[in-house]
């Protein structure tokens, strides 16, 4: 019996409520710009404050405020320090170089 009362009705699809004598809270659109030119804009309560970075849906990179409003504390992030840049702090081309042919020669033993 069940089943047949809700045959048909696209349950979860639909709200049976009335929009009539529903009053939205007031909205502010607030648009987002990331590096790879993706733009959008999302809606955010007139009370709140935006924030000044949000992620791309496109792309996932991290987008600024079109209005060009920066955080406060905004620093450029520094490049992540790869595994070759750390060997390279402690050891000279010509260091390495050496070892490597001193590995090459042990490992053809």
């Amino acid at each position: 019996m069940l089943d047949r009362s809700l045959h048909g009705r696209g349950l979860g699809e639909k709200s049976f409520a009335s929009p009539q004598g529903v009053d939205l809270a007031p909205r502010q659109l607030v648009g987002f710009t990331c590096h790879n030119g993706h733009s959008f804009e999302l809606a955010f309560s007139a009370e709140a404050e935006p924030p000044t970075e949000w992620e791309c849906p496109k792309c996932g990179a991290f987008a600024v405020r079109a209005d060009g409003t920066r955080p406060v504390n905004f620093k450029v992030p520094k490049a992540q320090r790869t595994h070759w840049d750390m060997l390279r702090e402690r050891r000279s081309v010509p260091e390495l170089e050496a070892l490597l042919a001193e590995r090459l020669a042990e490992i053809r033993r």
